[in-house]
Protein backbone atom coordinates (compact mmCIF):
# COMPACT_ATOMS: atom_id res chain seq x y z
CA UNK A 1 0.00 0.00 0.00
CA UNK A 2 2.86 2.40 0.77
CA UNK A 3 4.94 1.51 -2.28
CA UNK A 4 3.93 3.47 -5.35
CA UNK A 5 3.42 1.50 -8.51
CA UNK A 6 5.35 2.85 -11.48
CA UNK A 7 3.27 2.80 -14.66
CA UNK A 8 4.49 0.86 -17.65
CA UNK A 9 6.22 3.11 -20.18
CA UNK A 10 5.89 2.29 -23.88
CA UNK A 11 9.24 2.00 -25.65
CA UNK A 12 9.82 3.83 -28.96
CA UNK A 13 9.64 0.47 -30.75
CA UNK A 14 6.06 -0.01 -29.67
CA UNK A 15 6.95 -2.77 -27.19
CA UNK A 16 5.68 -2.23 -23.68
CA UNK A 17 8.27 -3.08 -21.00
CA UNK A 18 7.96 -2.59 -17.22
CA UNK A 19 10.58 -0.49 -15.46
CA UNK A 20 11.17 -3.10 -12.74
CA UNK A 21 12.52 -6.38 -14.08
CA UNK A 22 12.15 -9.68 -12.20
CA UNK A 23 15.32 -10.81 -10.42
CA UNK A 24 14.48 -14.51 -10.09
CA UNK A 25 14.72 -17.21 -12.69
CA UNK A 26 16.89 -17.67 -15.74
CA UNK A 27 17.20 -14.45 -17.69
CA UNK A 28 17.49 -15.02 -21.40
CA UNK A 29 17.97 -12.37 -24.05
CA UNK A 30 16.70 -13.40 -27.41
CA UNK A 31 17.41 -17.07 -28.07
CA UNK A 32 20.56 -17.56 -25.95
CA UNK A 33 21.46 -16.99 -22.31
CA UNK A 34 24.39 -14.86 -21.26
CA UNK A 35 27.70 -16.77 -21.05
CA UNK A 36 29.31 -17.50 -17.70
CA UNK A 37 32.17 -15.31 -16.51
CA UNK A 38 35.59 -16.69 -17.46
CA UNK A 39 37.44 -14.76 -14.73
CA UNK A 40 39.14 -16.49 -11.82
CA UNK A 41 37.51 -14.81 -8.85
CA UNK A 42 38.69 -15.52 -5.32
CA UNK A 43 35.96 -16.97 -3.09
CA UNK A 44 34.55 -14.73 -0.42
CA UNK A 45 36.34 -14.94 2.91
CA UNK A 46 34.36 -16.88 5.47
CA UNK A 47 34.92 -17.16 9.19
CA UNK A 48 33.86 -20.28 11.01
CA UNK A 49 33.88 -18.58 14.41
CA UNK A 50 30.53 -17.20 15.58
CA UNK A 51 30.43 -13.50 16.26
CA UNK A 52 30.00 -12.50 19.88
CA UNK A 53 27.45 -9.75 20.41
CA UNK A 54 28.60 -7.39 23.17
CA UNK A 55 26.35 -4.80 24.75
CA UNK A 56 26.91 -1.31 23.39
CA UNK A 57 27.29 0.40 26.78
CA UNK A 58 28.31 -1.14 30.08
CA UNK A 59 27.29 0.83 33.15
CA UNK A 60 28.60 0.35 36.65
CA UNK A 61 26.14 0.77 39.51
CA UNK A 62 27.52 4.26 40.21
CA UNK A 63 27.18 5.18 36.53
CA UNK A 64 23.62 3.91 36.49
CA UNK A 65 22.76 6.03 39.54
CA UNK A 66 24.34 9.06 37.85
CA UNK A 67 22.32 8.50 34.66
CA UNK A 68 19.06 8.11 36.58
CA UNK A 69 19.77 11.21 38.69
CA UNK A 70 20.68 13.22 35.61
CA UNK A 71 17.51 12.12 33.82
CA UNK A 72 15.33 12.99 36.82
CA UNK A 73 17.02 16.39 37.11
CA UNK A 74 16.50 17.05 33.43
CA UNK A 75 12.79 16.19 33.70
CA UNK A 76 12.41 18.53 36.69
CA UNK A 77 14.19 21.41 34.97
CA UNK A 78 12.19 21.03 31.74
CA UNK A 79 8.95 20.80 33.74
CA UNK A 80 9.79 23.94 35.72
CA UNK A 81 10.62 25.85 32.54
CA UNK A 82 7.34 24.82 30.92
CA UNK A 83 5.33 25.77 34.02
CA UNK A 84 6.99 29.19 34.17
CA UNK A 85 6.34 29.76 30.47
CA UNK A 86 2.67 28.89 30.97
CA UNK A 87 2.54 31.21 33.98
CA UNK A 88 4.09 34.04 31.94
CA UNK A 89 1.48 33.57 29.22
CA UNK A 90 -1.34 33.58 31.79
CA UNK A 91 -0.05 36.76 33.47
CA UNK A 92 0.37 38.47 30.11
CA UNK A 93 -3.18 37.52 29.08
CA UNK A 94 -4.62 38.79 32.36
CA UNK A 95 -2.77 42.10 32.10
CA UNK A 96 -3.93 42.60 28.51
CA UNK A 97 -7.51 41.89 29.59
CA UNK A 98 -7.26 44.45 32.44
CA UNK A 99 -5.81 47.05 30.03
CA UNK A 100 -8.67 46.40 27.60
CA UNK A 101 -11.28 46.87 30.33
CA UNK A 102 -9.64 50.10 31.52
CA UNK A 103 -9.40 51.51 27.98
CA UNK A 104 -13.00 50.57 27.27
CA UNK A 105 -14.22 52.33 30.40
CA UNK A 106 -12.15 55.44 29.57
CA UNK A 107 -13.48 55.58 26.00
CA UNK A 108 -17.08 55.00 27.09
CA UNK A 109 -16.74 57.67 29.78
CA UNK A 110 -15.99 60.34 27.16
CA UNK A 111 -19.17 59.56 25.21
CA UNK A 112 -21.45 60.00 28.25
CA UNK A 113 -20.26 63.52 29.12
Amino acid sequence: MLRPRVPVNPAPTGLVAPLVHPTTGDVTYGATALPECACNHAPAATTDQPRVQLPAVRLTPAGLVAVVAGGAGLVLVVGAVLVYMLLAVAITGASVAVCAVVLRSLLNGQNHR
